[in-house]
């Protein structure tokens, strides 16, 4: 029998990686200790040292992705594109943060046809609104009103406000505008008092009354689910939240997510000779097999994708079986602001709108969803659809134009 001492076996600790480099270096045949002592300059028991990088925040942390994939740059849309959820107008009489004609230059640079303007304002806001925008640049802009919540605790106030919607469409507004105002921050009794529930009755005859002028209604109502979750660690728009804590409506006496969608639908339910486009596709773009249920139960509701389509790119095969079935019902839009940078997933120009057209044109893989070095509303990339040149049409303008009941592309 050989005295020849077996070799020492290598623990299970020692990792694949550690070990091919261990060999790469030449040091495989020293023993343990010998390879922690050569590959870190010292005694194997002393702690490996950290990478400095290692400390790097989160919030500094900009990765560029190693995929090699097509990039396919889209500087115009293949067909004329009018944005149904845009927010051009400043509020209480300011001038406008950037002039129409500067805007009506981008809109050219991008095949934008016509910007719908939901927040135009009521009264005389609205009637300057109109004056500076949609009649000064015909066919480029068309502006909607908004319901004046502040007199909504006053008695007559139903009947007031549905007389008001004729008065803003003899005016030239093209519809109605909600805001989350409504189910999240409207209170009865001032700051301290309930909240109104959207499906309140006292705003039937408001619905009523868009129902008889032919007007749609642009509803927003409640806000991305993770908003109505704690902001901790398991939520996805974690950073988000941190940066906006007040976007939280955790807790408190703010209803759960889907009892404000419940609400929501009672109205549509309510008022079906009523046209209704659900924004940010519906409020639920995290679940389109929800939101094509609502639409299979509302014939009267549409939706529009704007700010959402960070949620619609993830998820493409979903996205474009969704686009196919329900393509008669689903309007373009961004919810585009010409001010600020807080939001860059909304912030008017021409990367803004190039980033929608190559989402919805082309097949690309794994691109950015806003013009940001971090990714504004969560930390993934997006991935194109592809969509026929009969969903395109569609989808860019032939459906805005049928809800609007008015011709604007080539007008």
């Amino acid at each position: 029998m050989s005295d020849e001492r077996a070799p020492e076996r290598r623990p299970a600790t020692w990792s694949r990686r550690g070990w091919l480099a261990a060999a790469g270096a030449g040091l495989i045949g020293s023993t343990v200790r010998g390879d922690a002592e050569a590959a870190h300059g010292g005694p194997a028991n002393q702690p490996v040292p950290r990478n400095p990088s290692a400390t790097l925040p989160l919030a500094e942390f900009q990765p560029k992705s190693m995929l090699h994939v097509t990039e396919t740059p889209i500087a115009r849309a293949r067909f004329p594109v009018i944005d149904f959820h845009t927010h051009v107008s400043r509020r209480r009489g300011q001038k406008p943060a950037v002039p129409p004609a500067d805007i009506v230059k981008t809109m050219d640079a991008v095949n934008l046809r016509t910007m719908v303007n939901l927040t135009g304002g009521s009264g005389e806001e609205l009637a300057t609104t109109i004056t500076t925008f949609d009649r000064a640049f015909p066919g480029r802009f068309v502006s909607m009103t908004e319901p004046t919540w502040t007199r909504a605790g006053e008695a007559g106030y139903a009947v007031w406000q549905g007389d008001e919607v004729a008065n803003a469409k003899a005016a030239g507004a093209v519809g109605l505008k909600i805001l989350k105002t409504l189910g999240l921050y409207l209170r009865d009794g001032g700051p301290q008092g309930t909240l109104v529930r959207v499906d309140d009755a006292r705003f039937d005859p408001m619905w009523e009354a868009c129902g008889r002028l032919g007007w749609p209604v642009a509803m927003h109502v409640g806000d991305p689910e993770a908003f109505f979750l704690p902001t901790d660690r398991f939520n996805e728009r974690y950073e988000e939240l941190s940066a906006h804590p007040d976007w939280s409506f955790y807790g408190r006496d703010f209803p759960a997510f889907k009892e404000i969608l419940n609400a929501r639908d009672r109205v549509f339910a309510r008022h079906p000779k009523t046209t209704f486009v659900a924004l940010h596709v519906g409020h639920w773009a995290e679940n389109l097999k929800g939101v094509g249920e609502m639409l299979d139960k509302f014939p009267n509701v549409h939706v529009e994708i704007g700010a959402r389509i960070g949620e619609l790119g993830r998820q493409p095969s979903t996205s474009a079986q969704f686009f196919d079935r329900y393509q008669d019902r689903i309007l373009f839009g961004t919810d585009a602001i010409p001010l600020g940078t807080e939001t860059p997933q909304q912030v008017f120009g021409e990367d803004l709108y190039r980033i929608y057209y190559r989402f919805l044109e082309t097949e690309d893989e794994y691109f950015d969803y806003a013009p940001a070095p971090v990714p504004p509303q969560g930390r993934w990339r997006i991935y194109g659809l592809g969509l026929s040149e009969q969903i395109l049409r569609k989808v860019y303008y032939e459906n805005a134009e049928r809800v609007l009941q008015l011709k604007l592309v080539g007008a």
